[in-house]
């Protein structure tokens, strides 16, 4: 038996997902609700285990990000379907980022969705090829659009060296090397891709193919200005 969760702010969405599951004889919705929060609370007082599945909506109504929202899932011990509509490809690429194993339009066929449930409780792949296009149409996810100076700052700051270190590195005042990382959050948080932490930036170094997987990025130097 797949045991689904269901989290969307739009009661009529919840309700319809759970007459489509409920005509499933294999599968049962044990929690239906408007946040994550609200999902992880019942898991706590509850007792119960986490759910197979969880449905749940790109953005909720609460403030909280899709990255967040995921994670919390995922490390809680679910799989996620992303449940939303075609035109955030960047939000959409964030929520695969995060760890979500796939997206169902709510343009879909409902029988659509509960085989895309199905799939994923199976721990299969996902097929995203409608999504994945969109992703790739998407210009101002794929180009943080960074200078010269604010590459060679992130690659060096991301491959693990202090900050100081990477101004000594590249032969600038370390209120520049400060700047220019600044400025690389900003332009990333600019194109849905927030990076708040040194871990983000790496994430989005790796991502953009401004940091080698190799780990060697730290002992080589960098661009200067001229």
């Amino acid at each position: 038996m797949t045991r689904v969760a269901l989290i969307d702010d739009h009661e009529s969405v919840r309700l319809g997902l759970e007459a489509a599951c409920a005509r499933d004889a294999d599968m049962t919705v044990v929690f239906s609700g408007s946040t994550v929060t609200d999902y992880l609370d019942w898991r706590t007082f509850s007792g119960s285990a986490p759910a197979d599945v969880v449905v749940l909506d790109l953005t909720l109504g609460d403030g909280t990000t899709v990255t967040e929202n995921v994670r919390r899932v995922v490390s809680d011990g679910s799989s996620v379907i992303i449940h939303s509509v075609a035109d955030r490809p960047a939000a959409v690429r964030e929520a695969l980022a995060a760890g979500a194993a796939g997206v169902v339009s709510k343009a879909s066929p409902i029988d659509d969705v509960i085989a895309a449930i199905r799939t994923v409780a199976f721990g299969e792949p996902l097929n995203n090829v409608e999504w994945a296009s969109a992703v790739e149409g998407d210009r101002a996810f794929a180009d943080a659009q960074l200078s010269a100076r604010e590459r060679d700052v992130l690659r060096l700051y991301a491959a693990g060296l202090p900050l100081k270190v990477v101004a000594d590195r590249l032969g600038v005042a370390y209120s520049t090397a400060k700047e220019n990382i600044t400025r690389v959050r900003v332009k990333y948080v600019e194109v849905g891709r927030p990076a708040p932490t040194k871990v983000d930036l790496l994430r989005r170094a790796l991502e953009d193919g401004i940091l080698s997987e190799s780990g060697d990025d730290a002992t080589t130097g960098g661009t200067r200005d001229r």
